[in-house]
């Protein structure tokens, strides 16, 4: 395993079990409103197979299984995450239609065209190579199926990056810090790390990978200021 993905499968060891709340929390409320129009831009028709990639808790999971007759491979390289979601799939109901799989993005375990749609989540930060990543995510999806990314961003407006740069550099500390050791490395670590991936890669190279790799009709839509993108498109045929 790649270095970054050793980091990030010790960080999210450590905040698995209120993973969801706290990522609630310090996204003032809007985390679940992001994932819903994630899920709305997958698209499952009945019948569809979905993989679901850096798939955590299976927050997404869950919301794309709501769907009529579609079945999920929640796909994360950390075990603790997905042991996380076992309990929540199975008050839902969903403890048959959800598959958990442990594996890496970079090296799905899939054949090619093996799924009608792929939706990831707050995934390229942490692999070494996003475009590589992204060839590899679109391999699995059968042709004119769906592709959907959701990632942390950082504001352009002057005024609204300052405000983003205290939250994420002092407010957000003083969350983690009051929740848990693990939370303050977190959230230490957060911030910083957006910033790093963004300036080395600004958001017309993200469209770029994914049309590289053979997906059309790109669209990306920010929230909260441009602190969030959801990026979205079709593998052409």
């Amino acid at each position: 395993m790649a270095r970054r993905g050793h980091f990030a499968q010790r960080l999210f060891a450590g905040i698995a079990s209120d993973y969801e709340r706290m990522g609630g929390l310090l996204s003032m409320g809007q985390d679940g409103r992001w994932r819903r129009f994630l899920v709305s831009r997958t698209n499952t028709p009945p019948g569809s197979r979905v993989l679901d990639v850096a798939a955590g808790t299976q927050l997404v999971s869950r919301a794309l299984a709501e769907q009529s007759d579609v079945r999920v491979v929640a796909l994360d390289q950390s075990e603790a995450m997905l042991r996380a979601g076992r309990e929540p799939n199975r008050v839902a109901g969903f403890e048959y239609r959800i598959k958990p799989v442990l594996g890496q993005a970079e090296r799905l375990p899939f054949d090619d065209g093996a799924f009608d749609a792929v939706s990831f989540t707050y995934l390229l930060r942490y692999v070494e190579d996003p475009a590589a990543t992204v060839r590899e995510l679109t391999r699995v999806i059968a042709t004119g199926g769906s592709i959907a990314m959701l990632e942390f961003h950082v504001p352009r407006s002057p005024v609204a990056r300052a405000g983003w740069w205290i939250y994420t550099r002092l407010l957000m500390r003083v969350l983690g810090t009051a929740a848990s050791p693990a939370w303050a490395r977190t959230v230490a670590f957060l911030g910083p790390d957006i910033s790093r991936f963004v300036g080395s890669h600004p958001l017309g190279e993200w469209v770029g990978w994914f049309q590289r790799a053979g997906i059309g009709h790109v669209r990306t839509r920010s929230f909260l200021f441009g602190s969030a993108v959801v990026l979205w498109g079709v593998k052409d045929g």
